[in-house]
């Protein structure tokens, strides 16, 4: 076999790799450390995203992909048996029982699945026509509701629809780029360096960082704002007041393209400079100064990530940064405009397909009477068959098993065992399942000990599908060799069931191209117009969105918005007006300490591959808690020293890493770390399920700790053994 070119399945980046098999005439056969072929990885140079480049983990991933699989279909009567193999049909019959007793019951909103941004496009499709549809719950909603719902509503509210208007191209035409909450550098790796080098080549190009933390993306900063946890409103509207005192805004802009900018200039008002350099924590010079940035750049390009979307003023921050493109026309243009880098490699897809409780696809609502009219009659429905209501998010299905409401819980492609937050609540609630489905690729996961059937998962690879990345390019990626065992594809387990629920006509396509051939019709006029688009055509390469039928995919389609109107009901853009509100688990004396969480550049989400990858185990084998040196003096301890976080909701326990790159009050860890790989060194047993009140998405970027020296592990396994007697198994 030939090379085969396809996507990385790892961050939103959507790096293109091209992969060889692990033999080849002349050539030494490619294999892992214990020995095993593996397939051989590089960068794709043709990809239009990545040129070329790949990061350690793209370059590593084939090493996972034998490791640990899941190969036949599993189950279990209670939590408290072991899992016995059994068929398929003896799997699927338990699930589609449960269905049809649920729908018997009226009770069809008990009916929950979770996913993931690790699905390929025709798996999120074909679940939404499942539930939403055929099944008439809008009770699906994944894993990008921790991580991007904050900018998919920021995006709509601003804007008109979800959908950054930037692309890459941007990185290297932009005069200043404006990075906030986001650790470029090592979450988006090949994005960073792209703008890194064009960066370096050119000094009158500025770049600004905000972080509390100094990381390798702040090193590479002309100005890094290291503001207090919380501030990032204060900061962004005490720019905003000092642009306006300037009159550096475009005023012709505004008039023409937008509304509300009085109701926000009025909110100004009460951010004056010296206020929010006191409350951010920083000098006046340095607020001045990337207000200077932003009044002497004719383009200015925003980039941002969890650290702000993971909040509970997440909606609020998304827009008010937007609100500074539109006040300084920075948007439709050339290296301007606010640009989400998504967290998964087809979280976008997913928002296309309409992968969260409240949406439909084509980037359509379930709230919108013809948005619901326009879908029922390409599936096909009856008028009304789809819920005008919204459906449960990740963390009403939690609260809803605590309550009973939730009477079958669906997870597939993701780890909540150890990713949701305030998780020992979250552990509990799915104690408390009738039935839990996990549909998953490896064995063990943590959340496979809260199921009663598990259902193996073909992965990246092992199936045909669609994925697209941050800046909208949709990526084919073949199978290039075939599942272990009996695993599927996930969109054929979906389609099997709704064909074993009677809904045969529905269900009854060939293969992946045809369910994207449907897909693709529900994006005709939407912002996210694919039907150009097919596999076929795909076969030839990468193309962005939007792309309608006929369309070549030529460079004017490379950013939306150039004509300045918005799909919005007047074609203009809307400002927001939010005043800060800060945390929404402040410190106090007793948690003294602002915990704040992040990646590595080497692992990934909740470590379920690059957990059994040695080379990447090796950089960083254990879990670890950044802390300022005066901070550390002050609670006696030092490098390599263990310590104990303490929330009001749990405790974990890190090696503690002594370092000037935190500010004051203010601690890190990495979220990567689950039961599996450590013991009780879970961050999200810290952190707090509040919820931005707009997107849902939850504070998990903040919560207030305090810390307590440990003399050694063996002191950890004492406290260990008296606060948690029975400790859940793994396996």
């Amino acid at each position: 076999m030939d090379s085969v070119k396809t996507l990385c399945p790892y961050c939103g980046v959507g790096c293109g790799l091209e992969l060889s098999p692990p033999a080849a005439i002349g050539r030494a056969t490619n294999r892992d450390s214990q020995g095993n072929p593996i397939w051989r990885v590089k960068g794709d140079r043709e990809h239009p995203s990545s040129k070329g480049h790949i990061c350690v983990k793209g370059g590593t991933i084939t090493e996972s992909l034998e490791k640990d699989r899941l190969k036949y279909p599993m189950m279990r009567d209670s939590l408290d048996e072991p899992f016995q193999r059994v068929s398929w049909d003896e799997a699927l019959n338990k699930i589609v029982e449960r269905i049809q007793t649920l729908r018997n019951e009226q009770r069809v909103d008990a009916i929950c699945m979770y996913g993931s941004g690790q699905f390929q496009t025709e798996d999120y499709y074909t679940a939404q026509k499942l539930l939403k549809g055929c099944l008439g719950t809008n009770n699906f909603d994944a894993n990008s509701r921790l991580c991007m719902s904050s900018a998919v509503a920021g995006y709509i509210q601003s804007l008109g629809s979800d959908g950054p208007p930037c692309c890459y191209d941007d990185l290297e035409l932009t005069d200043c780029a404006f990075l906030i909450g986001t650790n470029t550098a090592e979450c988006h790796p090949i994005v960073f360096n792209r703008l890194r080098k064009y960066h370096k080549k050119n000094r009158k190009v500025k770049m600004i960082v905000v972080d509390p933390r100094r990381t390798a993306t702040a090193e590479a900063a002309d100005l890094h704002l290291a503001i207090q946890p919380g501030t990032d409103i204060d900061l962004l509207n005490g720019i905003a007041h000092l642009l306006m005192r300037w009159g550096k805004i475009d005023t012709l802009f505004m008039d023409d393209c937008t509304r509300g900018f009085p109701q926000y200039a009025a909110i100004l008002w009460h951010y004056p400079p010296e206020l929010v350099a006191r409350k951010c924590g920083i000098r006046l010079d340095e607020l001045e100064q990337a207000a200077r940035y932003w009044a002497d750049s004719e383009r200015v390009l925003s980039l941002w990530s969890m650290g702000i979307n993971q909040s509970s003023e997440g909606t609020a921050k998304v827009r008010t940064i937007i609100n500074l493109h539109l006040m300084t026309g920075n948007i439709g243009k050339p290296g301007a405009g606010p640009f989400s880098l998504t967290g998964q490699p087809n979280a976008m897809g997913g928002r296309e397909a309409g992968g969260l409780a409240h949406l439909l696809p084509g980037y359509r609502v379930v709230k919108n009477p013809e948005h619901r009219a326009e879908v029922e009659q390409v599936w096909g429905l009856e008028p009304g068959s789809i819920s005008p209501h919204p459906g449960r998010d990740a963390w009403s299905m939690i609260t809803g098993l605590e309550t009973g409401d939730v009477g079958l819980l669906w997870i597939a492609a993701t780890n909540p065992a150890v990713s949701m937050p305030d998780i020992e609540r979250t552990k509990a609630a799915l104690r408390q399942s009738p039935l839990t489905v996990y549909q998953d690729v490896y064995d063990p996961i943590e959340t496979s000990n809260y199921a009663h059937i598990l259902l193996p998962a073909a992965q990246w690879s092992e199936k045909t599908g669609i994925m697209t990345n941050s800046e909208r390019t949709v990526t084919l990626c073949p199978q290039f060799r075939p599942p272990p065992g009996e695993a599927r594809a996930d969109w054929e387990i979906f389609a099997e069931v709704g064909r074993r629920l009677g809904f045969e006509r529905e269900f009854d396509f060939v293969d992946a191209a045809e369910v994207y051939g449907e897909f693709v019709q529900l994006t005709q006029g939407r912002l996210c117009d694919m039907t150009g688009l097919s596999h076929e055509r795909l076969r030839e390469g990468p193309i962005q969105w939007p792309c309608p039928q006929g369309d070549e995919g030529t460079a004017h389609d490379k950013r939306l918005y150039t004509d300045f109107r918005f799909p919005t009901p007047d074609g203009r853009a809307r400002f927001g007006a939010f005043h800060s509100n800060g945390l929404a688990e402040p410190t106090d004396a007793d948690y003294p300490f602002v915990l704040t969480v992040g990646r590595l550049y080497e692992h990934w989400h909740t470590m379920t591959r690059t957990g059994r990858i040695e080379k990447i185990m090796k950089k960083h084998p254990k879990p670890f808690l950044e802390i300022h040196p005066r901070d550390a003096r002050k609670l006696g301890i030092e490098e390599g020293n263990w310590i104990e976080a303490r929330s009001r909701r749990g405790v974990a326990y890190f090696s503690v890493r002594v370092t000037k790159a935190i500010a004051r009050g203010t601690v890190f860890a990495p979220m990567h770390w689950g039961a599996l790989w450590a013991k009780r060194s879970e961050v999200n047993a810290l952190t707090h399920s509040e919820a931005c009140p707009i997107s849902l998405e939850p504070e998990l970027k903040a919560c207030a700790i305090r810390l307590i020296p440990v003399r050694g592990e063996e002191e950890i396994e004492s406290a260990i053994e008296q606060e948690f007697p029975e400790p859940t198994p793994v396996g």
